[in-house]
């Protein structure tokens, strides 16, 4: 790697030479705009960003509330971020993941850091994803989206917003709810636990109450209000709240449902504008998100004993406070920033029952991670070359009821450079550095028998990586190939069949490539092609194991479509996506071979007017049967203590319509 760095920087010097003066290309980043418009079978994140960025695949938990993966990497590896507001889940099981607690038609655009190179965010190790939400105008316009699909699917949604000079407003509201959706062999989920634990004596307890077995699979209601309020000249104070209530969430291949997923998420910021010739900006941001989650056995056979009628009811709290300014010096533009943030997570078994704490009482132990961080970046060029580097030191303490406190500190860098032969054409090179500490389910977790999960004594882990791509255009074509290689020092893993201290540092690397673009046949006809291609490998197996397999690493897959604009804003699009077989897995900690898989998808984008348009599509037109998520010990899944996992099937065909009016 040391090698890699020296060479690299060689590259930045030969380059400085040219006299083309361009502005600075976020190469780092895929940004993903009109994301309202483009959820079109249901408003979760996960669905829309792994269908539409290749470097994203999604870990399918249920019908909605799913979880993504940038180039294999989730859970605290990655860090998200909602309008410049932290925000965690607090099921150790991912049943609420982050991502989950904003929906798709509050969302303006989305940016995707892959990789290391965001400096501005606490926990940034391979990836980051960056959430901007619709803004209030002083204009007076609203949208009202109206969604129907197969099993049953409906979503309402609205948003109106408008003001004066001194104050605008806006609100988003939506609604949705599903039955539980049919695979290719027309399985329910409950039908898919069904099938898995057959007559097996051990597994009848995960089976679904046969009163619940055709209840809703998820209903979901969010609702966010902006407001934005001019105090002087280039002043403005922003407010925002957002409310997401999540009931009855089936998670067919986990032990548990969710009872409700409620959450919050709040922002106050004071924002100045052009302060004078070098003081561009200054902004000043407080905020606070909190999550209530309860996962139980209530709608299981299990239930049926009063003494496995058991809920886990975790809560967590994020709050922080972020100081960014923004100066030009000359050619320079630099940003610095501190930031402060404290989470709480705090976890209780019940017997729901009988209402009373189990004996071993806490899952998660009043845990609370408190860091405080300095961060800059600058920007400059150099003839043709633009420089992006950044760095953030980060100082932070764990602390728990019983256990020592934790403190950690961690410096991260990034250089980004990009070459541009012409404004259309480019190449790019990055490299970084970011850790991230343990989280306490991965410190401190306790099972319901009372058996210490976690390992406290974990160290937090580096990323070292390197980037390099090619993105450019021609009146024909679009195109962006990226490879990057990364090593990674003190990975958090889990050990499979471990009942106590089941997390080790290990170290490994993942490396891959990813390649999108498009091709136009004319001013009507075009493709859309993209894939992605990663492989992530243990420098050594763990103790009493032979894989060097790293898991969540998912094969090769892609996509190509055809479009046919055949009036203005109206588009036709067939869509093939495929996937390889999973030929490299870490068998030894749970994952298993997935077959290779192909669909078909298919959808017409009409528009009647400026004002109102409609899509009607077909999802899996073929109603395969097939499965993208795999089954590594890190999430815990039904199984009857063998190497078979039950693995959750996508659905089957399934077809929709939306309805968009604006007015």
């Amino acid at each position: 790697m040391k090698k890699l760095i020296s060479l690299s920087l060689l590259t930045f010097t030969s380059l400085y030479a040219s006299e083309l003066q361009l502005d600075t290309i976020d190469v780092e980043a895929t940004t993903l705009s009109e994301v309202a418009q483009k959820a079109q079978t249901s408003a979760d994140v996960a669905q829309t960003l792994s269908d539409n960025i290749p470097s994203i695949d999604m870990n399918r938990r249920s019908g909605i509330a799913n979880d993504i993966l940038i180039r294999g990497q989730k859970r605290d590896n990655i860090s998200i971020d909602v309008d410049g507001t932290k925000i965690y889940g607090a099921c150790p099981n991912r049943m609420d993941p982050a991502i989950s607690h904003i929906v798709a038609n509050q969302i303006e655009s989305i940016k995707v850091v892959e990789g290391p190179f965001d400096v501005t965010n606490f926990g940034t190790l391979s990836g980051g994803v960056l959430i901007e939400t619709k803004q209030p105008s002083q204009e007076e316009q609203g949208e009202v989206n109206l969604g129907f699909g197969s099993f049953n699917y409906k979503k309402f949604g609205a948003t109106g917003t408008g003001g004066n000079e001194t104050l605008r407003l806006s609100i988003t509201a939506s609604t949705e709810s599903s039955d539980q959706y049919k695979d290719g062999d027309g399985n329910t989920l409950a039908q898919q636990v069904e099938n898995y634990a057959g007559d097996n004596t051990a597994l009848q307890g995960v089976k679904y109450k046969p009163q619940y077995e055709d209840m809703q699979a998820y209903s979901k209601k969010s609702a966010m209000i902006k407001a934005s309020i001019t105090t002087a000249k280039n002043q403005e104070l922003r407010l925002s709240y957002t409310a997401n209530r999540s009931d009855n969430v089936l998670y067919a291949n986990s032990k548990m449902d969710a009872l409700w997923d409620d959450s919050n998420l709040y922002s106050v910021a004071y924002n100045i504008d052009n302060i004078n010739d070098i003081y561009k900006n200054i902004n000043l941001k407080y905020y606070s998100s909190d999550v209530d989650h309860p996962m139980a056995t209530k709608y299981r056979m299990a239930s049926n004993n009063t003494m496995m009628d058991n809920t886990n009811h975790l809560t967590t709290k994020m709050q922080g406070l972020k100081l960014k300014n923004s100066l030009e010096i000359e050619d320079y533009k630099l940003l610095i920033g501190f930031d402060a943030s404290q989470r709480e997570w705090d976890g209780r078994y019940y017997n729901t029952t009988t209402l009373m704490p189990k004996p071993t009482q806490k899952s998660i132990d009043d845990a609370q991670t408190d860091n405080l961080a300095i961060f800059a970046t600058l920007q400059k060029h150099y003839g043709a070359v633009d420089i992006t580097a950044g760095v953030r030191y980060d100082d932070t303490t764990i602390s728990h009821a019983t256990y020592v406190d934790r403190d950690f500190s961690g410096l991260n860098l990034s250089l980004f450079s990009a070459y541009n032969f012409s404004s259309e054409n480019r190449l790019f090179l990055g490299i970084g550095q970011a850790s991230r500490v343990p989280d306490a389910r991965e410190l401190y977790f306790t099972s319901v028998k009372g058996n210490m999960v976690g390992t406290p004594t974990l160290d937090q882990t580096t990323n070292s990586e390197i980037d390099f791509g090619y993105e450019g255009s021609g009146d024909a074509y679009d195109v962006k190939i990226k490879l990057f290689y990364s090593q990674l020092q003190d990975y958090i893993y889990i050990k499979k069949g471990v009942m106590s201290s089941a997390f080790s540092n290990i170290d490994a690397t993942i490396y891959g490539a990813e390649f999108s673009g498009a091709y136009y046949l004319g001013d009507a006809l075009s493709f859309d092609f993209s894939a992605a291609y990663k492989r992530g490998e243990k420098k050594e197996p763990l103790s009493g194991q032979s894989d060097l397999d790293l898991a969540d690493i998912a094969p090769l897959r892609g996509s190509v479509a055809l479009n046919y604009e055949y009036m203005s804003n109206s588009l036709a699009t067939l869509e093939l996506k495929a996937s390889d077989k999973w030929s490299d897995y870490d068998a030894d900690n749970g994952e298993q071979e997935l077959a290779a898989w192909s669909i078909i998808n298919m959808k017409v984008k009409h528009a009647i007017n400026r004002k109102f348009d409609f899509t009607i599509g077909v999802n899996n037109l073929l109603n395969e049967t097939y499965a993208v998520s795999n089954t590594y010990v890190d999430l815990t899944l039904i199984t009857a203590g063998t190497d078979d996992v039950m693995l959750l099937n996508e659905p089957g065909r399934y077809i929709y319509t939306n309805l968009d009016f604006k007015f």
